[in-house]
């Protein structure tokens, strides 16, 4: 028991790791399309931030709320031999589902990838839905449609109110100002990745040391799992992820610095407000949407659609095919055990 609590401890890691390559660029994809820093410069900026998200979470937002929110995702019984292989299969899944859509450069969601797959194993073990906490995954499924709506709104207001403001300004100094003004929506955006996504790691390492007696409840998770998960995904930031820059920096829609400053602050917003609810949401959809909503401030044809299509295809299969894959992986290790 306690070696395969390691196992699944460190393939959470392995997961927040490549979480954080995943995601890279929805934090500087912005950033490093109007040339504001170099994709090297933009990975240690956003990574630095990543990380400073502990310390906001834990002392200005008061802990860690989506964590305890993925731990109570699905009841999984106290004392359940199995309960571990659940959440071990649940990790291959949303692994697995990570690298792939990595490797063809979509910019999916890592965390509804847990979720299906946190689902799909679950319900392959006890063979009921009824295992599904409602209350916590719902209101996660329905935010797959409001984190970027909500993201493209407050970005198309704030995109239109600094035009407004900036119409007599020299058009020169204007971008030069904010250039240096995307360094700061970078950094908040970061500090709202790290807060969002580095959690809900630590909720299923909760969720696994609950299984195993190892603590009571996710409040009782020593001090060295959320400072390690904040490390990991800031480590895999540094790794970067180029394929998905390329989408979110330059295939949605052409981005100036004025529109990168709208797009990056307003998915930070969202993912604040997000935090303070705590709702776990897709750091990759916030951003998309919020570059769309700028990109609608120009005119709709200025958004490429058809990659926008794309993306929501992605997103509406992340959590049936990371369950369905879950499911599957709980049935081969069942053979194995």
């Amino acid at each position: 028991m306690v070696t395969l609590l390691i196992v699944i401890i460190a393939l959470a890691f392995v997961f927040d790791y490549i979480n954080g390559f995943h995601d890279a660029a929805n934090s500087i994809a912005t950033i490093v399309s109007t040339k504001v820093l170099t994709p090297f410069q933009a990975v240690l900026w956003a990574a630095f931030f990543n990380f400073s998200a502990f310390f906001i979470s834990k002392y200005y937002f008061g802990g860690f709320g989506i964590a305890d929110t993925i731990s109570k995702s699905v009841s999984i019984a106290h004392g359940d031999p199995l309960a571990l292989y659940v959440i071990l299969a649940a990790l291959l899944s949303a692994i697995t589902w990570n690298l792939i859509t990595w490797w063809f450069g979509i910019p999916s969601s890592s965390s509804h990838a847990l979720i299906g797959g946190l689902i799909g194993a679950a319900v392959a073990h006890y063979h009921t839905f009824s295992v599904v906490n409602g209350s916590k995954v719902l209101p996660i499924i329905s935010f797959i449609v409001f984190a970027p709506f909500i993201g493209m709104i407050i970005a198309f207001f704030i995109t239109v109110l600094i035009v407004h403001i900036c119409k007599r300004s020299n058009p020169y100094k204007a971008e030069k100002w904010f250039k240096r003004l995307q360094l700061v929506s970078s950094a908040l955006f970061s500090i709202g990745h790290g807060g969002n996504d580095a959690q809900k790691v630590m909720g299923l390492i909760g969720a696994a040391m609950v299984a195993s007696n190892y603590i009571d409840t996710v409040k009782d998770i020593p001090d060295w799992v959320p400072i390690s998960c904040f490390l990991a995904i800031g480590l895999g930031t540094m790794s970067g992820g180029w394929k998905i820059v390329k989408t979110m920096g330059t295939r949605i829609t052409k981005v100036t610095p004025l529109e990168g400053v709208s797009a990056e602050t307003a998915g930070a917003l969202t993912l604040f407000i997000t935090e303070h609810f705590k709702i776990p949401v897709s750091t990759t959809h916030t951003i998309t949407g919020s570059i769309i909503g700028v990109g609608a401030t120009k005119r709709l044809s200025a958004v490429r659609w058809g990659v926008t299509v794309n993306l929501l295809w992605a997103w509406i299969l992340t959590i049936p095919v990371s369950a369905a894959m879950a499911g599957l992986f709980f049935y081969i290790i069942r053979l194995f055990i």
